[in-house]
């Protein structure tokens, strides 16, 4: 009997059932594969190379951090340029207070990283017992035991469940389309979440909550969901009024992907206390990750144990932090978020045109450059496909066999099935290329119809 090719493979591949296709090239926003196809990459991974595949100006910086100063070991006793020039250009103006950043290579790692900063700041301050973190239902926050303990996604959970912390619980997500009940508008239906937070800070104690943690646009779970107006307000009210920390994990939402640099920006708010930041950072060229801390958090330790009591082998690597410098000052430089905005209204429009009117689709729904198309059985009346049927996987291979790579679904998260397709182009993405994305998917799409 012939082995597959995951049987001969040395990898572990996350998916055990076939052959991976072989990358052996790119060219701007496309992956050219061993066959000598191209793919156009219309999500860049998980909403990762937000600058494409090529930049030679990041190459260069990596080359000379190699020949610089390839690592040092973050203990405090050294540091090196790329590191600092880095939080320079991330905090330098102190947005929404944040005027830390602690660098780590994944996002999983910052979120972890985050929970913990939180429970050394309440042991700086004598409320240990602050240590119980409230997130929301369907969301996700990372692979590692911490930051999957705090997300709602129920299917990545459910065989680590005896791991999970105890100290953790959730309310419902901000995912108006799918939640809000019939003749409630916007106001009300924060308001009835709003309730919901309260009520379960005070069934667990105010004395006792930590911190609570949302992603400020949903990512892969729900599909770049926005947060309906008024809700993020009511949410820092909230941990304001009862001394608790807010998380805002912007992993995959954030560092210009929704039009500012940090997607907080649009709702109104100071920010956050914790910020949870990677995927964009760097581009892709190398993992890099962070977590951006308020200054009271910082003043804390500072007067406290004057010190972090978390650390990493890799945390800070220079030749990250150095990709990430270029990647940062690309797009500065070239107003990046200034093509974010204007692209973003570009592929809204070709989605609504082209997209909303076949068969299925329910949802359109993003800022700037972060859109999802969900799908239905029955959109009139909101009826889901059964998760067996894996609709949106269908979706993302027939888009692959086309030409196109995009973002499915990744698992069941919880009771509301959610079906639906990223669409998440690099920041540099023209309008003829959004037009061809848009046109690749309608294809597959109806090819789907057509089965």
């Amino acid at each position: 009997m012939a082995r597959s090719f995951t049987d001969q493979s040395y990898i572990l591949h996350r998916r055990l059932g076939r052959k991976p296709d072989n990358v052996v090239g790119v060219k701007g926003i496309s992956l050219v594969l061993e066959s000598g196809r191209t793919m156009l990459d219309a999500t860049g991974g998980p909403s990762v190379s937000i600058l494409g595949h090529q930049q030679p100006k990041i190459t260069e910086a990596i080359v000379n951090q190699l020949n610089k100063v390839p690592y040092i070991y973050s203990d405090a006793r050294v540091t090196c340029e790329p590191n600092e020039e880095l939080a320079s250009l991330l905090l330098k103006d102190q947005p929404g207070g944040l005027s830390k950043v602690l660098f780590v290579n994944s996002g999983s790692e910052a979120v972890e990283a985050s929970i913990k900063l939180a429970t050394q700041y309440w042991n700086e301050r004598g409320m240990p017992s602050k240590v119980h973190i409230i997130g929301r239902k369907q969301s996700y926050h990372g692979n590692t035991i911490g930051a999957l303990s705090v997300s709602g996604h129920t299917s990545r959970r459910k065989i680590y469940l005896d791991w999970m912390c105890d100290n953790t619980s959730f309310v419902d997500p901000v995912y108006a389309f799918r939640c809000k009940k019939a003749g409630e508008t916007d106001s009300q239906y924060v308001q009835r979440l709003r309730d919901q937070l309260e009520a379960e800070i005070l069934k667990v104690g105010p004395e006792n909550v930590s911190a609570f943690i949302a992603e400020t646009v949903s990512g892969s779970t729900l599909g770049c969901v926005p947060p309906v107006a008024g809700y993020f307000k009511a949410v820092r009210e909230l941990c304001d009024k009862y001394d608790i920390l807010l998380i805002l994990d912007e992993i995959m939402c954030g560092m210009g992907k929704t039009g500012t640099m940090h997607a907080w920006e649009q709702e109104g708010i100071r920010g956050p206390d914790i910020q949870a930041i990677g995927k964009a950072l760097g581009a892709g060229f190398v993992p890099l990750s962070g977590v951006l801390l308020h200054q009271k958090i910082f003043d804390a330790l500072a007067a406290g144990s004057k010190g972090l009591l978390h650390g990493g082998t890799f945390q800070a690597h220079p030749i990250a932090t150095a990709a990430a410098v270029a990647a940062q000052k690309i797009i500065r430089e070239q107003n990046l978020l200034d093509n974010v905005v204007k692209m973003g209204v570009v592929l809204h429009r070709a989605l609504e045109d082209e997209i909303r009117p076949l068969p299925f689709v329910s949802d359109i729904r993003g800022r700037g450059l972060f859109w999802a198309v969900e799908f239905l059985l029955d959109p009139q009346n909101k009826v889901p496909f059964a998760p067996d049927a894996r609709y949106n996987n269908q979706v993302v291979d027939v888009a692959f066999k086309n030409g196109l790579y995009i973002l499915g679904t990744l698992g069941t998260a919880g009771d509301i099935h959610v079906d639906h397709v990223i669409i998440a182009p690099p920041y540099i993405v023209t309008v003829v290329e959004i037009y061809e994305i848009v046109r690749l998917l309608k294809a597959s799409l109806k090819e789907m119809r057509d089965c």
